[in-house]
């Protein structure tokens, strides 16, 4: 269900753009929220992001959709994951989505708990829809 690409060609042989994209925010911690969720500052298709195909949207919707709460909007509101716009999750949530993970063990959970796990460094993650 995850997708991880050598480079930007091989997604684009495998899928085109029809993925939603698991990106780190290198934003820095103090940057503001408004900053963060524009779209002037987000770069798709960034090498070390993690990728959904579009064939596999709807078992991650299942398997992860009440994990993947609470992410802020490019219009700044708050709620279940769009996967369809922005999402962003802050490094304390990032704690909360990795606990909800390993309790509850979805599909494919270990190549995303290494991805997030890794996030520790950066200013939480974004979640890009289709």
């Amino acid at each position: 269900m995850f997708y991880r690409f050598e480079n930007q060609e091989m997604r684009k042989n495998f899928g085109g753009s029809a993925f939603i994209e698991f990106q780190y925010c290198k934003l820095k911690p103090e940057t503001k929220t408004k900053k963060i969720i524009s779209i002037n500052s987000i770069k798709h298709w960034q090498e070390d992001s993690l990728y959904i195909f579009v064939d596999d949207i709807d078992v991650f919707i299942s398997n992860y959709q009440d994990i993947f709460n609470g992410g802020v909007y490019n219009n700044l509101k708050v709620g279940p994951m769009d996967e369809f716009g922005i999402n962003y999750y802050s490094p304390d949530q990032l704690r909360e989505i990795l606990e909800k993970i390993e309790n509850k063990k979805p599909n494919d959970y270990m190549m995303l708990v290494d991805w997030l796990k890794q996030d520790i460094e950066y200013n939480g993650f974004y979640i890009l829809g289709l």
